[in-house]
C-alpha cells in the first residue's frame, strides 16, 4: 500500500506533459532556461485540445531546433538548414488532410530560409510556420543573427551590433504580414506570457485547419546559455529590449476565424 502511495504521489509531483509528447525523450535536451521547450510545450498542448495528433506532420530544422526532431508523438521529420518550410509544403500539396507544420530557429527562418519564408508566404501555401526568435545562432556558440539587437554583443559583434555596417535587425512578422494574401494569420508571441502564446499557436492551426492562408507565428525566446545571463537577466532582457522592439501581437488575422464566427 505504500509503495502504490508513493508512485501516484510521484505522478503527482511529476510536471505535467502534453500527451502528444514523447515521455521516453524527456527531460528534452535543451539547455536550462532555454525557450524552446516552452514553445514546444504550447505546440503540444494545443495540438492536445485541438484533437488532431493524428493528422499532424511536424519538421524541424538545423540548429537547436532540430533537437526537437523525436519530441511528439506524431509523424516528425528534421529537414535541412533553412528547408522545413518547403518541405512541409510538399507534404502538405501531397496530402491536403495533413496538417502540416514548419519549426525553426530564426537563422534557419530568416537568413539561409528566408526565401522559402517570404514564397510560402507569397502564395499563401496552407501550412503553419513557427520562428523561435533568441536574437542569435545559439548551436553554433552565439554568433550575430538577422535578429541580433543594436548594440547587442555576440561572439561575431564583439563590441555590439553596428546598425550601419550590418543592417538593423528583421522584422519577421511584419514583412510576412506585407506580403501574405487574404485568409493568412500571421502573429508575434513570447514565451514570456504563456497563455497569449498558446492563443496565438492555437489560431495559427486552426485557420489551417479551415483551408485558410499562410500561417506563421514568431516566438520571442530565451538563451541564456549564449547571452550569458542569469535568469532574473535573461527575463529582464525578454521583456525588455526585445519586447520594446519586436512588438507582440497580431499582425495578419483572416475577417473569419477557424471556428467559423465572424
Amino acid at each position: 500500500m505504500e509503495e502504490k502511495t508513493a508512485v501516484v504521489q510521484e505522478a503527482m509531483d511529476r510536471p505535467q506533459m502534453p500527451l502528444s509528447w514523447r515521455t521516453e525523450t524527456k527531460p528534452h535536451r535543451f539547455c536550462p532556461g532555454c525557450g524552446h521547450g516552452i514553445a514546444l510545450k504550447a505546440l503540444g498542448e494545443v495540438v492536445d485540445e485541438l484533437g488532431i495528433l493524428d493528422r499532424v506532420l511536424y519538421g524541424c530544422d538545423i540548429g537547436c531546433s532540430l533537437l526537437s526532431w523525436d519530441f511528439f508523438n506524431f509523424d516528425s521529420i528534421q529537414t535541412h538548414h533553412g528547408r522545413t518550410i518547403p518541405v512541409i509544403v510538399g507534404a502538405k500539396r501531397a496530402r491536403p488532410e495533413t496538417i502540416g507544420i514548419a519549426y525553426m530557429g530564426d537563422g534557419g527562418g530568416y537568413a539561409i530560409g528566408a526565401q522559402h519564408l517570404v514564397n510560402a508566404a507569397l502564395r499563401g501555401e496552407k501550412i503553419t510556420a513557427i520562428l523561435a526568435n533568441n536574437t542569435l545562432y545559439a548551436m553554433t556558440g552565439g554568433q550575430m543573427a538577422p535578429t541580433t539587437l543594436p548594440g547587442q554583443k555576440t561572439g561575431t559583434s564583439p563590441y555590439g551590433r553596428e546598425v550601419a555596417k550590418t543592417g538593423a535587425p528583421i522584422q519577421g512578422p511584419e514583412l510576412v504580414a506585407a506580403v501574405a494574401p487574404a485568409g493568412s494569420y500571421v502573429a508575434r508571441a513570447t514565451v514570456g506570457e504563456y497563455q497569449q502564446l498558446k492563443q496565438y499557436l492555437k489560431q495559427a492551426l486552426r485557420n489551417q485547419i479551415a483551408g485558410g492562408g499562410f500561417s506563421f507565428v514568431e516566438v520571442l525566446s530565451t538563451c541564456p546559455t549564449n547571452w550569458r545571463t542569469n535568469a532574473k537577466q535573461t527575463w529582464g532582457f525578454l521583456q525588455g529590449e526585445m519586447a520594446k522592439y519586436f512588438k507582440v501581437g497580431e499582425y495578419l488575422v483572416p475577417e473569419t476565424t477557424a471556428t467559423g464566427e465572424e
